[in-house]
Formats: C-alpha cells, structure tokens, sequence
C-alpha cells in the first residue's frame, strides 16, 4: 500500500518537474536564438563598416532566412538594398529597396529607402537608341517619392535627377529631328523640332533646336518663321558672346538664302515673261 501511494506522488512530481523543465528548455532556446541573431546582425554591420557589401550580403541573407521574429530582418533587409546601392548593383538595390517598402512601410527607414530605390532606377543602364523603359521606370519613381514625401528636403535633388532624365527622354526626339534635317527632309524636321520645343520648354538642347528650327525654315525659303525662331535663340543668349557669334552667322546666311531665292523668283519670273513673248508671237 505505500509502495503504491509513493508511486502515485511520484508520477504527477515527474510530470511537473518534466514540464518546467521543457518550459525552462524552451525560454532558453528562444534567448540563444536571439543572441545568435543579434550577434550574427553585429558582425554583418561590423562588415558593412568595413566596405565588405559582398560579405555583408551573404551573412544578412542568412539572417533574413533564419532570424524571423527575432528584431533583426527590417536592418537586415535595409542593410542588404544598402550593400547593393554601395556595390552599384541597380538592378538588385532597387529590388532590395522596394521588398523593403512593401515589408517596412512604417519603419523610419522607408523614405530614405523609396528616394534610394529612385536613385537606383535613375542609374540603371541607359542607351539613346534602346528601349527608354529604364528612364520611364525612373521618372514614376520620383514622382511617386515626391507624392508620398511632398515636404521631403531632397526636393532639389529629386529635381536634379528628374531634369535630366526628361532630357533623355528629349534627347530622342532631338536625335530625330536632327536626322531628318540631315536627310534633306526640313518640312518633317520643323514638325520634330517644334513638338520638342513644346514638351521640352527647359531642355538642355533648347538653343540647339532653336537653331535647327531657324535652319530647317530657311531650307524651306520661310524666312520669317526662321528669323523668328532665331530671335528667341538670340534673346535667350544674350550673356554668350559665342551664341551671339553664333545668331550672327544664321541671320547672314538667312538674308544670303533670302536673296538667292528672290534671284531666283526673278529668274523664274523672266523666263515666265518670254516663253509668253515667244507665244504671243507665234500667234
């Protein structure tokens, strides 16, 4: 009978002591696994210092894959789009940063990362005469930034970038209106020209159009569209000393092309005037 009642005390004392001990085991792991991450996330940052990206991307990836629910994966996934950007490895920073937008949306991080993943767009590659997707990629990029950070200081620099890849984008149509004015075809490069003077208002190749323009109507004998075209290049150059040279030299060879094709309007008009002669004397 006592063997039995100590046997009876003894199983629920074993169960208890089993259960804290697993309990006791559980805490101890959930620290350990903490700790790991924590110092696995210092030696990774310890590289980053150091300007090892390479490394340092391959330990957060360790960390992203392993330390969920730990504290670590929004600096990991932050630092890892920063390795990136460092490397200058576009493709993969802006992709990093974006995973962290849509991850992190309310981490102190997030607006830097979104100008940062702009930046990145802004860099990736970029040729005249490809596909401009890249360049549009950019261009919603800081639009976007701008809508969701309107008082952001980086106002002027988003600015900046976002100039210079309208002027991409004008450069396109610059390049086209030039070839037709090489081809000898002035009518369809006026018709380029204007459209870019009209889209592109502040492009950098603003004055170099207007003297296209001014050249394509002179071919055309519309003298007055050219010396008007020639005019705004003119006012618009007025602290240039070699701009003006420049409008010099179009409104001689304007007056040159004006008198050459009144010569010829003469010409064609004596010509007119005795082939009439002739006929009135044949009748």
């Amino acid at each position: 009978m006592k063997k039995i009642c100590k046997c009876t005390l003894f199983v629920p004392l074993f169960l208890y002591m089993a259960t804290m001990m697993g309990c006791s085991s559980t805490s101890t792991e959930k620290t350990t696994h903490t700790e790991w991450c924590k110092k696995r996330y210092e030696y990774a940052e310890e590289l980053y210092k150091a300007k090892k990206y390479g490394r340092t991307i391959d330990k957060l990836e360790e960390i992203l894959a392993t330390c969920a629910g730990s504290g670590y994966m929004e600096q990991a996934q932050f630092l890892i789009a920063e390795s990136h950007f460092n490397l200058e490895q576009w493709i993969e920073a802006r992709g990093e940063y974006g995973s962290f937008i849509v991850n992190f949306p309310g981490s102190p991080f997030a607006e830097t990362a979104e100008y940062r993943k702009a930046v990145s767009s802004y860099n990736m590659d970029y040729k005249i005469d490809r596909d401009e997707s890249n360049t549009t990629t950019a261009m919603k990029d800081f639009e976007r930034y701008l809508a969701n950070h309107p008082s952001t200081p980086l106002r002027d620099s988003v600015n900046y970038y976002y100039n210079n890849l309208v002027d991409r984008v004008a450069e396109k149509e610059f390049q086209t209106g030039r070839l037709y004015l090489r081809m000898e075809k002035p009518q369809a490069a006026v018709i380029y020209f204007k459209e870019f003077l009209e889209t592109y208002p502040k492009a950098k190749r603003r004055q170099e159009v207007l003297f296209m323009i001014s050249d394509a109507y002179t071919d055309l004998d519309q003298f007055e569209p050219a010396r008007e075209y020639l005019a705004i290049a003119k006012n618009e150059a007025t602290d240039d000393a070699d701009l003006q040279k420049r409008v010099k030299k179009a409104e001689d060879k304007i007056a040159k092309a004006e008198e050459t094709y009144e010569a010829r309007l003469k010409k064609e008009a004596e010509k007119k005037r005795l082939q009439k002669e002739e006929k009135n004397m044949v009748n």
